[in-house]
């Protein structure tokens, strides 16, 4: 099993949304290594759910990877606001996946709060510059984040 850590702003999706639903498609995702690790994630992959651009950013929970990617329907759909009219049904460029609920963590795990921990220092949330809406964590980091919890 991989662990991720994906991003969702919680106006959109948040943690609270998905344990209500049980399930979602994770979608929009519009940046190319960002989709290339939605690809490589595999059904059982878990992944913390990271809020942002919201007063209080950080780490609110965990899903899990219940099917693995296909093409991202809002790609081809003109309504959508991530729709990309370079995009056809037949060569859609973007992927999306369907996750379910898993936790809901008691606080969130604010991004100050993240990078103040020395076993979280190569984790790329803490990087500067770094702003990939999905991304790896290894399982030392995995572990690291579920201590603070």
């Amino acid at each position: 099993m991989a662990y991720w850590l994906m991003k969702s702003e919680p106006d959109e999706l948040s943690i609270t949304d998905l344990q209500t639903l049980g399930q979602a498609r994770w979608d929009g995702v519009r940046n190319y290594q960002a989709r290339n690790f939605l690809r490589a994630m595999a059904v059982g992959d878990q992944f913390f759910f990271y809020h942002s651009s919201c007063p209080e950013p950080g780490i609110a929970g965990i899903g899990k990877i219940i099917e693995a990617a296909y093409p991202d329907p809002t790609a081809v759909d003109k309504k959508n606001p991530y729709f990309d009219a370079k995009a056809s049904t037949e060569k859609n460029p973007w992927s999306a996946i369907d996750v379910a609920f898993v936790e809901t963590f008691a606080k969130v795990l604010s991004l100050g709060y993240l990078k103040q921990q020395a076993a979280l220092e190569q984790l790329p949330l803490v990087q500067k510059g770094s702003r990939l809406s999905v991304m790896p964590v290894t399982a030392e980091q995995w572990a690291a984040v579920l201590r603070l919890r």
